[in-house]
């Protein structure tokens, strides 16, 4: 009898087999920790094959962060249904996202600490899927705020910041719930509406709260951000 082939694996496979037990170990380890030598064992293959096939740590990282981001951002997207009401689409966008952090822990521990922490690359590939995020979530906002007032013309920079709070809160929100056991996705997403919601709700209807005027003590305010350029003696 002739002896038996073995099919080989093709390349993409085998690559995302690679990025998953890097994910994995960069998820649990951190990137500083994490050696090659651990990661191509995981994977099963040698670590020859990683860097022919991955280059360096760093590239092999840089990476795990894009394939990590791409998937996030798309489930997102995907989770948000459109065609329905302003609540009911923010609602299905948070639980999308809690969701999907809950499901791929290791990725979230990559995009939300690891690759922010270990170099201004690193970082600024997480800060473009956080991006786009913020402004997938701004248009959101801003076409039902638009949709509620009746008004076409409502300034975006009026939605933006509230779309920047409410990623925020939500990234945090999503390590609080990760590392803390028997909180689900959709818990998660239930406390972050009732968070937000009911200020979001009345922007909706045209019911923006605004700060008390201080006339009697007056504060000139600065943009945030922008130094003084006082000292105090």
């Amino acid at each position: 009898m002739g002896a038996v082939k073995t099919k080989r694996m093709p390349r993409a496979v085998r690559e995302q087999q690679m990025l998953d037990a890097a994910v994995r170990t960069f998820g649990r380890r951190g990137y500083m920790a994490a050696s090659m030598d651990e990661i191509a064992e995981l994977a099963g293959v040698s670590k020859p094959l990683v860097y022919l096939y991955l280059n360096s740590k760093d590239d092999l990282f840089t990476a795990c962060i894009r394939r990590e981001a791409r998937a996030l951002t798309e489930a997102v997207r995907a989770g948000v249904r459109t065609d329905a009401p302003a609540d009911r689409q923010l609602w299905s966008g948070l639980r999308a996202f809690f969701t999907h952090t809950a499901q791929n822990p290791d990725g979230w521990a990559i995009l939300h600490l690891q690759a922010r922490t270990h170099g201004e690359a690193f970082a600024a590939e997480a800060g473009a899927m956080r991006e786009e995020i913020v402004a997938f979530v701004t248009q959101l906002i801003l076409a039902a705020a638009r949709a509620a007032h009746r008004d076409p013309d409502l300034p975006e920079h009026e939605v933006a910041g509230l779309a920047e709070a409410l990623v925020g809160a939500a990234e945090s929100l999503a390590a609080w719930a990760n590392a803390t056991p028997g909180v689900t996705a959709r818990q998660a997403a239930t406390t972050l509406m009732n968070f937000a919601w009911a200020g979001l709700g009345d922007l909706m209807e045209g019911r923006p709260w605004a700060p008390p005027q201080e006339a009697d003590h007056p504060v000139t305010e600065q943009p945030t951000g922008q130094a003084t350029g006082q000292t105090t003696g």
